[in-house]
């Protein structure tokens, strides 16, 4: 009798501790789902691969919003990313631009917070180049000539039976008129960084942010 009590104590012991051992697992579990997956900060932003947002959240490209349907999140955006601040507000737009943080980095520009700025690329004019100089050409003969000049408004010659040294003073003259060869066509230089393009979502639902 002492044998099988001792027996049947020890089953029951062993039952417990595999109950509570199940019991503590699923909290761990169930914690961890809370806080990663089913419980994120309103106004969250989640980078995702696949083409849509889980519910609870809505795609980050600006759209507007109900004021009357999210009024939490309105109360933690107002109308810094858009709407009319009356019954719609919107959602930061990500598409096809890096979040930065507010404020000014050293040596950088002051940033507030929903401002956006930036171009994709640019057009390049001459105030962007350095100094630089472009060389030009004549061609000459050695054949007689066959025409008086200076022509009308050209004076790299002299009129004919001309003296070698031209009269000092005088209004300025006009040299013979011309361009230098065009090159280029003016296209525009793309300045993007490397990129992969994913969703990211922000949270309409969930824990409203405490103040530190």
């Amino acid at each position: 009798m002492e044998t099988l009590s001792v027996h049947k104590w020890t089953k029951r012991h062993e039952l417990q501790c595999a109950r509570a051992w199940v019991v503590a697992a699923a909290a761990i579990v169930s914690v961890g789902a809370v806080h990663a997956q089913t419980d994120p900060f309103l106004g969250q932003l989640m980078p995702i691969a696949n083409s849509f947002c889980p519910k609870g959240w809505v795609v980050a490209n600006g759209q507007t919003m109900s004021i009357a349907q999210n009024q939490a999140l309105f109360a933690l955006l107002g109308t810094t990313y858009g709407g009319n601040g009356a019954s719609t507000f919107a959602v930061p737009d990500l598409r096809g631009r890096v979040a930065v943080h507010e404020g000014q980095g050293p040596g950088l520009s002051p940033l507030t917070r929903g401002q956006t700025l930036g171009q994709e690329e640019i057009r390049l004019s001459a105030s962007n180049m350095p100094e630089h100089s472009h060389s030009q050409t004549f061609s000459a003969s050695t054949s007689v000539a066959t025409h008086s000049a200076p022509a009308s408004g050209r004076q790299l010659a002299h009129a004919q039976n001309a003296g070698i040294y031209a009269d000092a003073g005088g209004a300025a003259t006009t040299w013979a008129a011309g361009n230098t060869g065009v090159t280029g066509s003016g296209a525009p230089l793309d300045i993007r960084n490397p990129i992969t393009v994913i969703t990211w979502c922000i949270a309409t639902t969930g824990t409203f942010p405490p103040r530190p």
